[in-house]
């Protein structure tokens, strides 16, 4: 077959090859599997309905509902949880510690915040495609990119950037 497949046999081979990177990044973005496995689920079945359209290139669709369902999702139930400022006074200890406590950290900030650091840093997406699965302003993007990785290094003083990521980062 030449080109992509806009039937279901399509959506469903789509499904299974981005799957995993699915669950990573909403765990990244929700903080806890569970969640990450529900987000996944409700974004794919608001896909489904578009897919004939964007069968080609599905991945930039997908990866807005992603986005902009956790946010929502985290708006809908915030009053219902209590947000801790704080990483746990005890270390954390063992092989993958470094990477529990950043993921600790990483869920303590905003949701917006943690969906910009998550689709620039972890999807290397560029600024101005962050800000367009966003919806935001590339402006926005840059300084809420700046505040959340400020709060990380605060949370996280330990946290080491790139030092060309880290001064363009902090540059005006």
């Amino acid at each position: 077959m030449s080109g992509p497949d806009p039937t279901r046999e399509g959506f469903e081979e789509w499904v299974t090859a981005r799957r995993a990177a699915l669950l990573r990044t909403a765990y990244l973005l929700t903080g806890d599997a569970h969640d990450a496995e529900d987000l996944v689920q409700v974004t794919l079945l608001n896909a489904v309905p578009q897919w004939p359209r964007i069968a080609a290139n599905p991945e930039p669709y997908v990866r807005k509902i992603l986005a902009r369902e956790s946010i929502s999702r985290w708006r809908r139930r915030r009053w219902r949880e209590v947000a801790t400022d704080r990483i746990p006074d005890a270390p954390v200890e063992g092989p993958g510690a470094e990477r529990v406590v950043l993921q600790q950290a990483l869920a303590s900030l905003a949701p917006r915040q943690r969906a910009v650091i998550v689709l620039r840093y972890y999807e290397d997406l560029t600024e101005k495609e962050t800000a367009a699965v966003l919806s935001i302003s590339v402006g926005t993007v840059k300084s809420q990119a700046r505040d959340g990785l400020g709060r990380l290094r605060e949370l996280v003083p330990d946290l080491r950037l790139d030092e060309e990521e880290d001064a363009a980062t902090v540059a005006p």
